[in-house]
């Protein structure tokens, strides 16, 4: 299929006959893999990254960093569990640090990751770095690194767009030192400063300061792995001021480091048991984890499930009923479509806070939902920071995805409920889980 196929291709989501019983092997997680390869980038010896996702957004990740002179090596288990195991599992990348040059272009493709980590690492190089995106990463916004890297000493060509397409002329080092930025928009400002601070001269001091921090648990993991890989890092948690994160300059240790399982990408999985009354196992859960996508288990819960973390994954099952909720999403935002899907088909009302911010995501997620959802029969209003949603009896009819990996992933599963359902475009899911229809016709039995 052409690409401008794809787009428009209308996908049949398949219509669940019965409940749901599937061990579902999910590929590894996005924000740790993207992560780990920016710090791999600028550590002082190789490192290794195993079971890395590999996915539209990792792999723009990687050819950027590539791109800037950093050696990334690909190998694949030739063992039989290898073989058969989720995608990416057999595989390993080798990062080799080199120094980090211009002349180079990235192409962000349309991922917050790399748009947003990747130019303090830039200013780091020696030479211009030119980045460039999807139309719709134009409207996301970076200001919040663009000024800040200017406060810390780096030269950005934006045209004041505060935007995309944007040119990081890499001096081969940068200052650092003090900065405050308002993040409310995205936590992504915080880490991509937080990442590369141990390499600037002075390291980093970065100051929130305007509303709320949306997704506290991704600035909770970059400080994880930033420690992990020998970085000092001061932070509210451990005694710090509120609001004020602090990384000492030095050397980044190389690691081996094996990536978790996408935990947000279980979600439609784990909706599945919900929504059908079924069980699903999901291999390899961890017992600890800083992925937000781990709440799925207190919410999904609530909602009407049950869960059980063994020593092999976690086992959901559903209980046959849907009960709406009443629930702050605003650390766990991305986790919004999926519960809207479920909500618009449980047995009471449901009231989705706390995500103002993702009208600035992929799309403006809470509009593409309202719109989506009523036009199969739902009752769903947005409000100022989320969304209400009635339950109504749905109908067929196309649901459009707008490029955005989880509304294709959220229109599934209403699919598993509501016969006729089309998704449009269901192969942007390859943004961050890469073989998405297989992994659910595989679900189902089908």
């Amino acid at each position: 299929m052409a690409p401008n196929d794809a787009h428009t291709a209308l996908w049949p989501a398949p219509h669940a006959s019965g409940a749901v019983d599937a061990t579902v092997h999910v590929p590894g997680s996005k924000s740790v893999t993207n992560r780990a390869l920016v710090l791999a980038a600028l550590a002082s010896e190789p490192g290794w990254l195993r079971r890395p996702l590999r996915s539209r957004d990792t792999l723009l990740m990687a050819g950027a960093l590539r791109a800037m002179g950093v050696g990334i090596e690909e190998t694949v288990s030739s063992s039989s569990s290898a073989a058969s195991a989720p995608n990416g599992s057999g595989e390993a990348w080798r990062i080799l640090p080199a120094g980090l040059q211009g002349p180079a272009t990235v192409d962000v493709g349309n991922a917050g990751t790399v748009m947003r980590f990747l130019p303090p690492v830039a200013a780091l190089a020696d030479g211009p770095v030119r980045f460039d995106g999807d139309p719709r990463s134009y409207e996301r916004p970076l200001n919040g690194v663009i000024d800040a890297l200017r406060v810390l000493g780096a030269r950005i060509d934006d045209d004041g767009r505060g935007a995309l397409p944007l040119t990081v002329h890499g001096g081969g080092a940068l200052d650092g030192g003090p900065v405050s930025i308002d993040a409310s928009s995205s936590s992504q400002f915080v880490s991509a400063l937080l990442l590369s601070g141990p390499r600037f001269n002075q390291g980093v001091e970065v100051r929130h300061i305007g509303a709320s921090l949306p997704s506290m648990p991704h600035i909770r993991m970059t400080v994880d792995m930033l420690r992990a890989v020998g970085a000092q890092v001061d932070t509210p948690e451990s005694g710090g001021e509120p609001n004020v994160w602090r990384v000492t300059p030095g050397a980044l240790l190389g690691r081996d480091l094996t990536v978790e399982p996408d935990l947000s990408n279980a979600q439609p999985f784990l909706a599945a048991a919900l929504v059908t009354g079924g069980k699903v196992l999901i291999p390899d859960w961890p017992a600890r984890t800083t992925q937000p996508g781990d709440r799925l288990r207190e919410i999904f819960t609530e909602m009407g499930g049950s869960c059980e973390l063994t020593d092999y994954g976690l086992v959901f099952t559903g209980s046959g009923a849907v009960h709406g909720i009443d629930v702050d999403l605003g650390d766990v935002g991305e986790l919004t479509p999926g519960i809207a899907a479920v909500a618009a088909l449980a047995d009471s009302p449901s009231t989705l806070r706390g995500v103002a911010h993702l009208r600035l995501h992929e799309t403006d997620r809470l509009a593409a939902l309202t719109k989506e959802i009523n036009e199969l029969g739902g009752d769903v209003t947005e409000t100022a920071d989320g969304l209400h949603i009635r339950p109504r009896p749905l109908h067929g009819g196309t649901f459009h995805t707008y490029e955005d990996h989880r509304m294709a992933t959220a229109g599934a599963i209403i699919g598993l409920a509501v016969e006729g359902v089309l998704i449009e475009n269901v192969a942007t899911t390859a943004k961050t889980l890469p073989d998405f229809p297989e992994l659910w016709t595989g679900m189902l039995g089908a």
